[in-house]
């Protein structure tokens, strides 16, 4: 039983090693023709100079905070006796920064590697592109879960302490908050300007190769949609892991290593489901897709009943987990009705476009707000299941079974992140075809699979969501446990205490401050690239006739969309950390725990609702441009565009980007609770 988290690094290694014959796989299919290489080769360079620069930029703010924690975490240097758990700490918190860069890297590169080759095979069929894209977006999704696992089995193995993962997942946690929000800005600031201006003022379609903002959209969909995403669900991977692994250590026993048991049997599960899934000629890829995410739930649950029995653990932490699962899945699916295009709330929203694009926002909005029940209430029954069936168990192991259930929800987190890559890969195959010049028939192959690319994101997104605010959760139990031990008396966050209060005020209003940092920055960025748009439309004779030869400068477009997205990245992500620390410094722990329990609810409420009505506006754009009430360039369509490029930053720079917020705050209260303790004026 000792040994039995082994699994984890086993299949960490296993996982990795399927990154890199899938990886292989994907660069042995065709590449095109000399001019789709060449729109893939542009997409590529831009990613990776984005990437880099974007990296080298934040390596200033990890080394500073590597100092920061080597001086004063766990205890001031000048007082510890043993310095060594300073420097264990702050090289766990830099190892995690470089896990979750190297990821992102991973899966944005073998991304933008898949979109070509993937467009090139739909001349084929389906069935021949569907795999190239999927398989991609699989590297993302097995470089997610062996970089983790791995990462977190090194640290443990080496040291046997719980809290050293604590700084590992800072790290990663951070970096995610940054490659989220960076990349979230790069995409919206490319997709408004490309649309506003080629779709709007210009009539062109999405992937009209003589829009010079066309190349940084889909170099933006890499970025924010592939790297970022994967950054976003690798972090949320690692905190629950890490929560559940400190509160197992409070309760002792085998209850430390049953998380990495999971994760191993997670990972397992999630490579069988990712080489299950195949599409055959005239079959829909969303329900294949579906078909995966259900085989991967099964596969993963009998494994663990499996290795509950085998191992002796108690069951009620198998059923915690399976809550959290299920719970996950359905989170999911409720998403996916708010925004599928085939449902009633899309082409509610598309037939208001007809009125203008007031009512199409305002309807769109009003979704929104619905959305945000059904998760809420999910992640609110799951945490109580869950804390019902191991509370039997003593004081204590209710929030650690809530832990389990988060944890639960990120088991399968392979397949989940693969679904959600397949989407970017989709689009960009897509916009490849149509800037290659090939015929009808295969773009519309490749449409299919971007809707299906949609759906899927909008199921992922949903289930981000909702493993993030479980995994917050158990943060937040994890915080109280460690105060109460290090104190050695009971912490209670009464809300009629003046300072709970206070916390949960200014925490309530954290997400919606961060959201509006990040939203403005993509307007202030969407500006220079509208204006930069026009200006090539203006100045480069031939360029809207489509002359032979004349191509538009798109690496200028590439350019403003990095510069303005690193540069509107870092106010907003250091204003949380700051005034995270603030709080706790400032009130001490009482409203520091009203503070996090704040940013939880509000967090999670503008999250589904950014996430949702952004998908939704989108898919009511498409409804229209697939014929419906007027189609392309009519009065509705330029409303629903309209509606779409308001919904861009919410559901893929300021919803998304959320999700890693609230458990950056979480992580940040966690690791300088210490010094909280020590030094809070209140």
């Amino acid at each position: 039983m000792v040994e039995a988290w082994l699994i984890a690094p086993i299949m960490a290694v296993v996982s990795i090693l399927a990154g890199f014959y899938i990886h292989d796989f994907v660069k042995k299919q065709d590449a095109g023709t000399e001019k789709m290489q060449f729109v893939a080769g542009a997409i590529k360079e831009g990613a990776r100079a984005f990437l880099n620069r974007m990296y080298k930029t934040l390596a200033y703010f990890v080394i500073g905070m590597a100092i920061v924690l080597l001086v004063f975490l766990p205890v001031p240097i000048w007082s510890t006796p043993n310095i060594m758990d300073n420097i264990v700490l702050a090289v766990g918190y830099v190892f995690g920064s470089i896990c979750s860069g190297i990821a992102g890297w991973m899966g944005m590169d073998v991304a933008t590697d898949a979109n070509l080759r993937a467009a090139s095979a739909a001349r084929k069929g389906i069935s021949k592109s569907f795999p190239i894209a999927f398989r991609g977006g699989a590297v993302m999704g097995t470089s997610v879960i062996g970089l983790a696992l791995l990462g977190v089995s090194i640290i443990y193995g080496l040291t046997g302490d719980p809290n050293v993962i604590l700084g590992f997942s800072f790290g990663a946690s951070a970096l995610a908050l940054f490659a989220k929000a960076g990349g979230g800005i790069f995409t919206k600031t490319a997709d408004i300007g490309a649309d506003l201006v080629g779709k709007v003022e210009f009539d062109l379609d999405e992937d009209d190769p003589r829009n010079p903002a066309v190349i940084a959209d889909n170099v933006g969909d890499n970025v924010g949609d592939v790297a970022g995403m994967g950054a976003d669900l690798f972090d949320s991977y690692v905190a629950s892991m890490m929560a559940v692994t400190v509160l197992g250590s409070v309760l002792g026993g085998y209850l430390v290593e049953l998380p990495l048991v999971y994760a191993g049997l997670g990972a397992i599960a999630s490579l069988i489901g990712i080489f299950a899934v195949n599409v055959k000629e005239g079959q829909d890829p969303g329900v294949v897709l579906n078909r995966g995410t259900y085989v991967t739930v099964g596969l993963f649950l009998v494994l663990s009943y499996a290795a509950n029995m085998m191992l002796g653990y108690n069951i009620r932490f198998w059923y915690a987990a399976a809550v959290g699962l299920i719970a996950g899945v359905i989170i999911g699916f409720t998403g996916d009705y708010f925004t599928d295009i085939n449902k009633t709330p899309a082409k509610l929203t598309a037939e208001s476009s007809v009125t203008g694009a007031a009512v199409n926002i305002i309807t769109g909005f009003s979704y929104g707000l619905y959305s945000t029940f059904p998760p809420m209430v999910g992640v609110g029954l799951a945490a109580w299941i869950s804390y019902v069936v191991t509370a039997p168990l003593g004081p204590g192991y209710g929030v650690y079974g809530i832990g389990i259930a988060a944890f639960g929800m990120l088991s399968i987190v392979g397949i989940v992140v693969a679904n959600d890559s397949f989407g970017p890969i989709g689009d960009n195959a897509k916009g490849i075809a149509e800037q290659g010049g090939l015929d009808h028939e295969t773009i519309h192959i490749l449409d299919k699979m971007d809707a299906a690319g949609n759906t899927s994101k909008a199921i992922t997104k949903g289930f981000a969501i909702g493993a993030a605010g479980l995994t917050v959760i158990s943060i937040l139990a994890t915080f109280k446990e460690v105060a109460e031990v290090t104190l050695g008396t009971e912490v209670i966050f009464d809300l009629m205490n003046p300072l709970v209060m206070l916390g949960a005020l200014i925490g309530v209003a954290m997400p919606a401050v961060f959201s509006a940092q990040l939203m403005l920055g993509v307007g202030r960025n969407a500006e220079r690239m509208i204006e930069e748009v026009r200006r090539q439309f203006r100045e480069i004779p031939g360029l809207i006739e489509g002359k032979e030869g004349v191509r538009p400068e798109y690496g200028k477009c590439v350019d403003i969309a990095t510069a303005g997205a690193l540069k509107e990245l870092l106010p907003a992500t250091v204003t949380a950390i700051v005034v995270t620390l603030l709080v706790g410094f400032i009130f001490g722990i009482e409203a520091l725990g009203g503070y996090l329990a704040g940013c939880i609810f509000s967090g999670l409420v503008f999250a589904l609702l950014m996430s949702n009505a952004g998908g939704l506006w989108d898919n009511a754009k498409k409804y229209v441009e697939d014929g419906h009430l007027g189609g392309k360039g009519s009065d509705a369509h330029h409303a629903a565009v309209i509606g779409d490029t308001v919904g861009d930053p919410f559901k893929d720079t300021a919803g998304p980007s959320l999700n890693t917020l609230i458990t950056v705050i979480g992580l940040v209260a966690n690791v300088f609770l210490p010094l909280i303790l020590m030094y809070a004026i209140f």
